[in-house]
């Protein structure tokens, strides 16, 4: 359903091979993903040890460096002097329905759900007889809204938090 792995680095998307993706989705789970999570999502694009811990709830900051050392090892982040830095968008496991936008992730679902319910808005108001094929219309594009709506909602309730 979605493309080969990619890990997106410096405007570029490098297809992954299939030994570098599966270690990338090995190693990426639990609480190395919550703190990548952060890391894509952080409003200056990069942070720092005691920011992760405090905002992640960790017991130590040799926690949150750790996991952030971990990414640097995946090639996900590096640090630049006391601070870290998300240089890769690794579409793998649970981020492959995700897409960004700045510091905003997204399941891509939801594009497609916003055409779809347009599409539905736009064969409502343009309704001028009931005809089989304006009924059809309605229906087909009710129900692809409606899957994927339920799909954005399914992948948003299945993120990482933090």
């Amino acid at each position: 359903m979605y493309d080969s792995p990619r890990l997106a680095v410096g405007g570029r998307a490098d297809v992954l091979s299939e030994s570098d993706s599966q270690k990338i989705d090995r190693h990426l789970k639990g609480n190395t993903l919550r703190v990548y999570w952060y890391l894509l999502k952080a409003p200056r694009g990069s942070a720092g040890i005691r920011e992760i811990q405090r905002a992640l709830h960790f017991s130590s900051p040799t926690l949150a460096q750790y996991h952030l050392e971990k990414l640097r090892e995946l090639g996900l982040a590096k640090k630049e002097s006391t601070e870290y830095v998300a240089i890769g968008e690794a579409n793998v496991g649970v981020l492959k329905p995700f897409l960004r936008f700045g510091t905003v992730l997204v399941p891509r679902f939801v594009l497609y759900a916003v055409v779809f319910t347009v599409l539905f808005f736009f064969f409502l108001t343009q309704l001028g007889e009931v005809s089989f094929y304006s009924v059809y219309g309605l229906v087909v594009t009710l129900i692809a809204a409606a899957i994927l709506w339920y799909e954005s909602a399914r992948a948003m309730r299945e993120r990482p938090t933090g």
